[in-house]
């Protein structure tokens, strides 16, 4: 192999550009790993967040059916049946909310290949100037 001082301009951009394409390459892979674990631990927390919600409202409905009959004894069902629901709605919302909030806080973005893109853009400023 040549020496690097014997080589010549096209030589040198040839190789440029050849590991600047190998470098590219391996970017792309990094942020599709990094895009899929997060997105994968995403998915995860909203399956947990979907299965406890389906289980919770099932115990749910059985309450609000015996809080319901109760009231009932006191005021009019149809009047336990609205409070028990404005209720219900009120403690949904704020429960929603909350999940909602949790999920925007996940950081999905790929700091790392953001990172290292930087640092490439700067090897290849370095290699060419």
């Amino acid at each position: 192999m040549q020496g690097r001082d014997e080589r010549t301009l096209g030589e040198l951009f040839s190789e440029l550009a050849q590991e600047t394409s190998t470098l590219v390459r391996q970017e792309v892979n990094l942020a599709k790993t990094e895009v899929s674990q997060k997105a994968s631990r995403v998915g995860k927390d909203v399956g947990f967040l979907a299965a406890g919600g389906a289980v919770a409202y099932a115990g749910l409905l059985a309450i609000l059916a015996g809080v319901i009959v109760l009231l009932g004894q006191v005021i009019p069902m149809w009047l336990s049946a609205l409070l028990v629901g404005l209720v219900v709605v009120a403690v949904g919302y704020f429960l929603v909310k909350k999940g909602l909030d949790a999920l925007k806080r996940e950081d999905v973005a790929p700091r790392q290949t953001i990172e290292t893109l930087k640092e490439d853009g700067q090897w290849i400023k370095d290699q060419t100037g």
